[in-house]
């Protein structure tokens, strides 16, 4: 892939020239895939859209064809279901489709108390959140590391900094997440492929909607997914991409402070935060 060398009062970085090229991004649907679809779009890259609701699919697809002149191909599919890696890699194929770069962003979260939660909806969950990232990841990986061009960016979240109490299973999947991340950007080193973890704090999506309860959220400031996406755009073209980003200055700090304190502090802290606010107070 092109890199386009660009001079900024911060630094001179190395902007991916995604023009010609062509994006996978899961979870397009909606939220983060979908506004990384609008910014790729924007920046010239063609598109394959995969979710499991393919009417929404299908009007991104249309809106962004029109505005930007890209091709936007769509795929439904649950990607909760074993081997989906393959299964997106053997379609693209059939397609004729060469994929350039990877946002493995489907994912979604659960909220209560883990031993009252529904086990068949927690499997859904380390499924999507976790398995699919490495299925989708080692589908692809190998054809974008021969190539030498072209980004892997799996989402995070800031909850992958800490145990999450009452949202003990998707805190768990998105600090695989990022381990996992990070250790595939130092394999990639020198591929040309650029590996990033994105690690989205509470962002405007239909996130707590899924979760079902917006006290999870509770103590947190909203970011919007457009901001959210531009910090990962911007951090793929620096010069040197980092292993990993979080998006907003709040959720750096509060990502960092867990380095400064004891386990059972950070722990208790962000159980308070988490905790429903109709229950009672710890010890009452």
């Amino acid at each position: 892939m092109d890199y386009a060398v660009i001079h900024t009062q911060e630094a001179t970085v190395n902007a991916v020239d995604y023009r010609g090229r062509t994006t996978l991004i899961t979870g397009a649907s909606s939220g983060l895939g979908a506004e990384f679809a609008r910014q790729l779009a924007a920046r010239g890259s063609d598109l394959v859209l995969v979710a499991r609701r393919e009417d929404r699919l299908k009007a991104l697809a249309g809106q962004l064809s029109e505005a930007h002149g890209v091709v936007v191909e769509t795929i439904a599919m649950d990607l909760s279901a074993e081997g989906c890696g393959e299964l997106l890699a053997a379609e693209t194929e059939r397609r004729g489709i060469t994929v350039s770069s990877v946002i493995n962003n489907a994912g979604f979260g659960t909220y209560g108390r883990f031993h009252e939660e529904d086990p068949r909806r927690l499997r859904q969950e380390t499924a999507l959140n976790m398995t699919a990232v490495v299925d989708i990841s080692r589908a692809f990986i190998g054809a974008l590391r021969s190539r030498g061009e072209g980004v892997l960016v799996n989402v995070a979240s800031a909850a992958a900094y800490q145990p999450v109490p009452n949202m003990a299973v998707y805190g768990a999947t998105k600090a695989f997440v990022l381990s996992f991340t990070e250790a595939l950007w130092q394999e990639s080193k020198g591929t040309g492929l650029r590996v990033l973890a994105l690690s989205p704090g509470a962002t405007r999506t239909e996130f707590f909607d899924v979760v079902g309860s917006q006290d999870a959220a509770a103590g947190t400031r909203m970011q919007t997914s457009e901001a959210v996406v531009r910090t990962a755009l911007r951090a793929l073209d620096r010069k040197n991409p980092p292993p990993s980003v979080v998006s907003g200055a709040l959720n750096r700090i509060m990502t960092l402070s867990g380095r400064f304190a004891s386990r059972r502090m950070v722990v208790g802290i962000v159980g308070r935060m988490s905790s429903p606010r109709s229950a009672a107070p710890a010890g009452a």
